[in-house]
C-alpha cells in the first residue's frame, strides 16, 4: 500500500467506526492497523478530519474518497472496502448504519455488487 492507499484506508476504517460512535474495541483497532501500516500520522489526520465537524464527516470523507479513488483498480477499491467491512465483523456484528455507509460507499466506487456478493459469502 502507497502512502495515499493507508490514508484512505484509515480514514475509511476511522469514519465508518465513528458512524455510530467509536468504541475502545474499534479505537484499538485503528491504532493496531495504524502502527501495523506505520500511518500513525494518517491516523491522527484521520481524527482531526473527523472532529472538525463530527456530523458531515462520513458526507465530507467521500468527497475526500471519490477525489482519490476514481484512478484506484476495482480490485484495489474492492480490497479496501472488504478490508473494512471485515474489521467491522471482528467485534461480531455490522450496524445497520455501518453497513449502510459501506453500502453508499461501493456505490460511489462502482463495487456495490463485489461489496454483497464477499458479504454473502
Amino acid at each position: 500500500m502507497n502512502s495515499e492507499q493507508k490514508r484512505v484506508y484509515i480514514l475509511l476504517k476511522a469514519v465508518i467506526f465513528h458512524y455510530h460512535g467509536l468504541d475502545d474495541l474499534e479505537r484499538e483497532d485503528l491504532e493496531e492497523t495504524a502502527k501495523e501500516l506505520e500511518a500513525e500520522e494518517d491516523l491522527k489526520w484521520s481524527y482531526e478530519f473527523i472532529s472538525k465537524d463530527y456530523l458531515t464527516s462520513f458526507e465530507r470523507a467521500r468527497v475526500y474518497f471519490n477525489e482519490v479513488i476514481g484512478d484506484y483498480s476495482k480490485e484495489l477499491r474492492t480490497e479496501l472496502i472488504n478490508m473494512v467491512w471485515q474489521a467491522n465483523n471482528l467485534k461480531g456484528y455490522v450496524t445497520e448504519m455501518e453497513a449502510t455507509a459501506m453500502l453508499k460507499l461501493a456505490k460511489d466506487w462502482k463495487v456495490e455488487k463485489e461489496l454483497i456478493e464477499l458479504v454473502l459469502k
